[in-house]
C-alpha cells in the first residue's frame, strides 16, 4: 500500500518540475533535501550535488531558465517501500535556438516520512553533451571529422 502512495508522490513532483513548478515540486520535499544529478560540471555547470532546498531551487531554476519547454515520459517506475526508481525520457526544449534535447534519466528517490529526501539521477551524459553543444564528441575525440577515413 505504501508503495503505491510513494509512487504517486514522485509522479506529483516529477509534474510540477516539468511543468514549471518549482515551489509546487519542492513542497514534497524535506528541508533537507539532497539531489546529486551526475554530469561533467565544466560543461554542466549547474549539475552535480545540491543539498538543501535552496541549492536544489537554484539548480532547477538554472535548469529552467535554460530551456523554454520541459517535458517527460516514464518509461519505468519501481516502488519498494521508501524508495521509488524510475527511468524517464526527458525532452528539453532550448531557449537559444528551440532545438530539442532528449536524454535518458535513471532517477531513484528516497522518501521521508512521506516527503522526497533523496533524488540521485543517473544521465547518459555523453549523449546530453553532444546534443547540448551540438557536436559530434565521438568525432572529436578520435580527432576526426565525421565522413573522413
Amino acid at each position: 500500500m505504501v508503495e503505491n502512495l510513494n509512487r504517486q508522490r514522485v509522479l506529483n513532483l516529477m509534474d510540477a518540475f516539468y511543468a514549471g513548478d518549482i515551489e509546487g515540486a519542492l513542497a514534497r520535499c524535506t528541508d533537507d533535501l539532497e539531489h546529486i544529478a551526475s554530469g561533467p560540471i565544466d560543461i554542466l555547470p549547474h549539475m552535480g550535488p545540491h543539498t538543501g532546498k535552496a541549492d536544489v531551487r537554484q539548480f532547477w531554476q538554472t535548469v529552467h531558465s535554460r530551456y523554454s519547454e520541459l517535458r517527460h515520459d516514464i518509461r519505468e517506475i519501481v516502488a519498494d517501500g521508501d524508495k521509488v526508481a524510475v527511468a524517464v525520457r526527458a525532452f528539453f526544449r532550448k531557449r537559444s535556438n528551440q532545438r530539442v534535447v532528449q536524454f535518458d534519466i535513471a532517477a531513484f528517490f528516497t522518501l521521508r516520512q512521506g516527503r522526497v529526501a533523496r533524488i540521485r539521477e543517473i544521465i547518459d551524459t555523453f549523449d546530453l553533451v553532444q546534443q547540448v553543444l551540438e557536436r559530434d564528441i565521438a568525432a572529436v575525440l578520435a580527432d576526426k571529422t565525421p565522413g573522413e577515413d
